[in-house]
């Protein structure tokens, strides 16, 4: 993507940017996604895409590569080991198109 390709007024930028930042909106996030995100004023499909992890939509759109890898970790966890390998492999193919079912539900 080319820096030109950045969208800076996607409303995601500033969600990842709270999120990483602020910890009682990340813990409202983990516990209940719809209600942070309702407080943010995304455009219908980037908030269907961030609901879906559909990660390549967002890029379309314009969402910073860095940020996306960001959100990434929030969404299907940021610990080291088997969250962020999992947070990894939901944006790999996210952005490659494979299919994989959804597993952002932990047991």
């Amino acid at each position: 993507m080319a820096f030109e390709q950045v969208d800076k007024t996607l409303v995601t930028h500033d969600l990842v940017q709270d999120l990483k930042w602020d910890a009682d909106l990340r813990a409202q996030f983990e516990a209940d996604q719809t209600s942070v995100l309702d407080c943010y004023a995304l455009k219908p499909e980037e908030r269907t895409a961030i609901e879906t992890g559909d990660f390549r939509k967002l890029y379309e759109m314009g969402l910073h590569p860095y940020l996306g890898g960001q959100l990434a970790r929030l969404i299907y966890g940021n610990a080291a080991g088997p969250d962020a390998t999992r947070a990894v492999n939901r944006l790999i193919a996210s952005l490659t198109g494979e299919e994989r079912p959804d597993d952002r539900t932990t047991t």
